[in-house]
C-alpha cells in the first residue's frame, strides 16, 4: 500500500507495464491511496503479470485500506472511491476483526456449472 497526499496524485498514477511486470507479487498487487475530496479516501489497485493491469473495484484491497483509514481519520464508517476507468463507490465499515464493504455491483458473467463429487469413503456421488 502506497499512501499519497492527494486524490489528484492517485488519479494521475501511470504504470510502465513492461517494468511493472518484472515484479513478482504472486499473489498480490499494489494499492495506491490518498484522502478523497468528496469521500474519505480514494484508491487504485494494480496487479503485475496479470491479464488486467488495473482492477476496477477491489474488495480485498479495501480490507487493508479500511482499517488504515479508520485509524487515520478516527472514524469507523467510511466512504471510498476506487478511481479505475469504471470507478467504484464503496461504503465501508471497520468492525475490528472484520471489514464490511457494500456498494453496487455489475454482473459481467453469467453461466452454469455442474460438479460431480466422488465420495471415496462411501462410494456415493453427490
Amino acid at each position: 500500500v502506497l499512501v499519497y497526499d492527494t486524490e489528484e496524485e492517485i488519479r494521475n498514477v501511470t504504470i510502465d507495464r513492461h517494468t511493472f511486470d518484472q515484479i513478482n507479487l504472486d499473489p498480490g498487487g499494489v494499492t495506491v491511496t490518498a484522502p478523497g475530496k468528496e469521500v474519505d479516501f480514494v484508491s487504485r489497485f494494480f496487479t503485475p503479470q496479470a491479464s488486467i493491469l488495473e482492477d476496477p473495484v477491489t474488495g480485498s484491497a479495501h480490507c487493508s485500506l479500511v482499517p488504515y483509514w479508520a485509524r487515520t481519520l478516527g472514524k469507523s464508517s467510511l466512504n471510498a472511491l476506487q478511481l479505475s476507468d469504471r470507478v467504484g463507490q464503496l461504503k465501508c465499515e471497520d468492525r475490528g476483526e472484520r471489514v464490511q464493504i457494500s456498494g453496487q455491483a455489475v454482473t459481467y458473467f453469467k453461466g452454469e456449472i455442474t460438479l460431480t463429487i466422488n465420495d471415496k469413503l462411501g462410494g456415493r456421488e453427490s
